[in-house]
């Protein structure tokens, strides 16, 4: 297996994720904004996130405020 590398283009904020040197033969979108990238065995060798200091930027968001919710409860228990 090959290592997976990250590139970010921040002119357009994509960040795109390569697993494998594979080339490409179809893709699947996951949600919008996130693609999945398939060699012809059906195998992820990639992943496209659009708009993705957004994406990142809520997914932490929403992570930590989680994290604090549960310490929160945590304290009233």
């Amino acid at each position: 297996m090959n290592k997976a590398r990250l590139a970010y283009f921040e002119k357009d904020d994509v960040l795109h994720l390569v697993v494998s040197d594979d080339e490409e033969a179809g893709s699947v979108e996951i949600t919008p904004n996130i693609t999945a990238e398939l060699n012809n065995r059906g195998e992820l060798i990639g992943i496209e996130i659009l708009e993705a200091s957004t994406f990142i930027r809520d997914t932490v968001l929403e992570s930590v405020q989680a994290k604090v919710l549960d310490l929160a409860k945590a304290k009233t228990a």
